[in-house]
């Protein structure tokens, strides 16, 4: 997934006319973590890169998201689990909630692939009870 990402990136880059330096310089990131990403020696970048890399290059944050694999899986837990009753700022706000930046850890140790998905399985279900509950409390206007 590394190696794919990092090919876009750059065919992205090229596509803009931009060397590694200036796109480093406008994402405010390293040229050595680009040159690294695009030669597939460093992991798939954070959301937050991610970020900075798609308002420099003008491509879609969510393009680039799914180009990096986050949105994919995504996708398909989403299709499975949203109610039928989510508008599209809860899709929205869900999408955000699991974007989150941090680095998921228990007791210093990062967590592996299975266990930050079993997380986000919980947190899924808590959210989407959380939201039903909001809108359960909430007074309607007449």
């Amino acid at each position: 997934m590394e190696q794919e990402f990092g090919r876009f990136l750059k065919e992205l880059r090229e596509q803009r006319g931009l060397t590694i330096n200036q796109l480093a310089s406008a994402a405010g990131i390293s040229g050595s973590q680009i040159s690294r990403i695009e030669n597939g020696l460093r992991g798939i970048p954070k959301p937050a890169t991610l970020r900075k890399i798609a308002e420099a290059t003008g491509c879609s944050y969510e393009e680039l998201m799914e180009r990096a694999g986050y949105l994919q899986d995504l996708g398909a837990a989403e299709a499975e689990i949203v109610p039928e009753w989510a508008t599209n700022k809860d899709k929205r706000d869900f999408r955000k909630m699991l974007e989150d930046d941090g680095e998921l850890m228990f007791d210093g140790i990062p967590l592996d692939k299975e266990d930050k998905q079993r997380i986000k399985d919980v947190l899924t279900g808590l959210f989407w009870e959380a939201k039903q509950m909001n809108k359960r409390k909430k007074p309607k206007q007449e």
